[in-house]
């Protein structure tokens, strides 16, 4: 299932998370491997400060297994479904394992792209 997470980066957190991104350790040990790296490329952060992007997870509950190593970083404001459960393949059970590769949130990461700005480019900004 696609999922979409808000989520405001904690005090202090910005170098740390630039650090474990720049070296490639953001979310090491974690089953879902290199995705919290491209969840970070495509996040997109609005005036408030709310980062968003769009995240595959198979846990129940959402985010079961990134919720630690997000949550070292992030205060998770809200965390909800990207689409429809019902016509998601790996939910209805029609196709195991298809958010691996699927195109159904499309639309709604194309949306998030043209809104605000990119959270790791504000972030970097911030940190000179």
């Amino acid at each position: 299932m696609r999922y979409l997470v808000k989520a405001r980066l904690k005090p202090g957190q910005q170098n740390p998370l630039l650090r474990a991104i720049d070296k490639r350790t953001l979310g090491r040990g974690s089953i879902a491997g290199e995705e919290y790296l491209h969840n970070m490329q495509q996040a997109r952060v609005n005036e408030e400060g709310v980062a968003t992007w769009v995240e595959c997870c198979f846990c129940d509950p959402p985010l079961e297994e990134e919720r630690p190593y997000w949550e070292e970083y992030f205060d998770l404001l809200r965390v909800s479904d990207a689409h429809s459960r019902r016509s998601c393949r790996h939910e209805n059970g029609t196709e195991p394992w298809a958010c691996c590769d699927c195109d159904c949130t499309k639309r709604l990461e194309e949306t998030l792209a043209k809104q605000g700005r990119s959270f790791l480019q504000q972030v970097r900004a911030r940190r000179r």
